[in-house]
């Protein structure tokens, strides 16, 4: 049976994202891992705020960092001995599979079938079929309910 040491749990504020900590929390608790939440701050998608309306700005990073921090709670509530949040700026798609899993030796990335930037699914195709595609480690992609 493969034992899955350090897990990746993508979060982006979805829906599907939150049904994908459920599951990476229970995966994790099952193998006695390390789990990192990570958050990749989409920083392209700052140029199409309407005039940088840095007030909005604050006011969504104030409402996702109280939900990164229910997030640990959550997996702390459900036993999750070594839990780690890492918040980065850049793309989703590179920071994820190339340099956040190398960082932490990452055997097993959780993820949602669909995030919030429908946009760009429609141009590039979505986070979660990136990481299908380039990740050096297995791959758990959930749907929501």
């Amino acid at each position: 049976m493969v034992q899955y040491r350090n897990i990746i749990v993508a979060m982006d504020g979805s829906d599907h994202a939150k049904e994908a900590l459920k599951k990476a929390i229970a995966v994790s608790g099952r193998n006695n891992a390390t789990l990192h939440i990570v958050n990749v701050i989409d920083t392209r998608s700052w140029a199409n705020l309407e005039a940088h309306n840095a007030e909005k700005l604050q006011k969504d990073s104030e409402v996702f960092s109280q939900s990164l921090i229910d997030s640990y709670n959550e997996a702390e509530l459900a036993g999750i001995e070594n839990i780690n949040i890492i918040v980065e700026t850049g793309s989703p798609r590179t920071l994820i599979t190339h340099e956040i899993s190398r960082r932490v030796n990452a055997d097993l990335i959780v993820c949602g079938a669909s995030g919030t930037n429908a946009a760009e699914k429609i141009l590039l195709g979505s986070v979660s079929e990136n990481i299908v595609r380039t990740a050096e480690c297995d791959v758990l992609v959930v749907r929501g309910n």
